[in-house]
């Protein structure tokens, strides 16, 4: 098998192979046929420059396994944001990940009612803890926010006019603005106010025949400050129950409970909603509360009744794993006292920088090892941000690990930063003033971290 080949041998003669045989076993047969005359028509295509069936054997094989690769792959996030969208947002607790695999590895009763033995509500698994933690008469669940708050409208405001303050028409991510959801909700929007200030008269004057509601959209990803008003949730509700309408809050991000217990920025929760008056209440599963993708929907029983039964929830429905897992989170709620040990993104951002700290000390040195002969390692004070939209101008003190290039090299800088991102478990990292920083403020498995770092691949090395 070393001697070059003459001609392009037979798909036939590569698969009888013994090598060919283990590639079917390993691969499948479809897979290696498939892939070995894709090879096979581009060594026609070169005859002059053959490779041996050792090699070509040695090509397929990487051929195959990198189609059977997973390109969805765990990380650590050493970015220095907690709640990073592009890296996942929340991880979930252990309770949660056993339920999933329970859940998603059975049959099981997701829409079936076992006590009259016919068919069931999904929500019934988790509306009434999710009512008991924010006081809420009724509540369902779609696939994310947005779903939520393009849900909620499309029920409650189809083919009338909802006012919203200037100052409240975000961009909730990417491309997805407030005003493109209420187009698509087929409602219009009434924008009222100013950036900056928005007064009760603003509203009052707005309401009018074909007003369907009032929205207020809490600004979680940006904040205005200087010369600012808003209307509180109270006044707004006052009016629009004045005028018999209901009163939609936004609440982006979502937190059941107060964050000022922790010593975190307070933010305000679903709970509060509900008391100051608001009809139904949107808010994100996988931001503040900690869980998975998801948009929760709360408020009365009569509006969520008319929620569920609009066509599109079919469209915007949660399966399973989502249900299994927002249940596991929502039940760590019911013991306040330990969730911030319980709850992976509470004990994040809650975590003591003195904790991080002792966590840098233990990394530096061999770390350091690592990088003797081409960076310096220091640990250096730096500042993690929540992340996705979350409290956008509040910092938490942190620790990260510095790299910083002996040879101020942009170039190797980046290398560096490329070699991390290609370990088994990919390492990122944020680059910032002529360094690589990794935050550790997210890092919980620090003997992993350690284990893979002698399989860096550093810049100018031939292993």
């Amino acid at each position: 098998m070393a001697d070059p080949l003459t001609h392009p041998p037979s798909v036939d003669r590569v698969l009888t192979s013994e090598a060919g045989r283990e590639l079917v076993a390993q691969f499948g047969r479809h897979n290696v046929t498939q892939a070995l005359r894709e090879r096979l028509d581009t060594l026609r295509k070169n005859l002059n420059n053959l490779p041996t069936m050792e090699s070509l054997l040695t090509d397929l094989n990487a051929t195959l396994e990198q189609q059977a690769s997973f390109s969805l792959k765990r990380v650590f996030n050493l970015s220095g944001t907690i709640l990073h969208t592009n890296l996942g947002r929340a991880i979930l607790p252990e309770s949660a990940l056993a339920r999933i695999a329970d859940i998603s590895g059975n049959a099981s009763n997701l829409e079936y009612d076992l006590d009259h033995g016919r068919r069931g509500d999904r929500d019934i698994h988790i509306e009434s803890l999710i009512c008991q933690l924010t006081g809420a008469e009724a509540a369902t669940v779609v696939n994310n926010n947005a779903a939520a708050v393009l849900l909620t409208l499309n029920t409650l405001a189809i083919g009338k006019e909802v006012p919203v303050s200037r100052g409240e028409l975000v961009e909730i991510g990417g491309s997805f603005r407030i005003p493109e959801i209420m187009e698509r909700s087929d409602c219009s929007l009434v924008e009222i106010g100013a950036t900056n200030r928005t007064h009760l008269k603003d509203y009052r004057r707005a309401i009018g025949p074909n007003t369907a509601l009032l929205l207020k959209v809490h600004t979680s990803n940006y904040e205005i400050r200087g010369f600012t008003n808003e209307v509180s949730e109270t006044e707004i509700a006052n009016l629009a129950h004045d005028h018999g309408l209901p009163f939609v809050t936004d609440l982006g991000s979502g937190s059941l409970v107060d964050l000022s217990k922790y010593g975190l920025p307070k933010e305000p929760t679903v709970s509060n909603a509900i008391e100051n008056g608001a009809d139904v209440v949107t808010f994100s599963g996988d931001k503040l509360l900690g869980g998975p993708q998801s948009g929760l929907i709360v408020g009365k029983k009569s509006f969520i009744d008319l929620i569920k039964d609009n066509p599109m929830k079919r469209a915007l429905r949660v399966d399973k794993m989502t249900i299994a897992a927002l249940f596991e989170v929502l039940r760590l709620y019911q013991d306040p006292d330990k969730i911030h040990e319980t709850l992976p993104t509470l004990r994040h951002l809650t975590r003591p920088v003195e904790d991080i700290r002792m966590q840098a000390e233990a990394l530096l040195q061999p770390t350091a090892f690592i990088f003797d002969s081409i960076a310096d390692i220091r640990i250096e004070d730096t500042e993690s941000q929540i992340g996705s939209g979350s409290l956008p101008l509040e910092r938490l003190p942190s620790k990260s690990l510095s790299i910083r290039p002996r040879s101020n090299s942009d170039s190797l800088l980046r290398e560096l930063s490329d070699a991390f991102r290609q370990l088994p478990m990919p390492v990122v990292g944020r680059i910032h003033d002529g360094a690589l920083l990794f935050d550790l403020r997210t890092l919980d498995d620090t003997p992993a971290f350690l284990a893979q770092l002698e399989q860096l691949t550093l810049p100018g090395s031939t292993s």
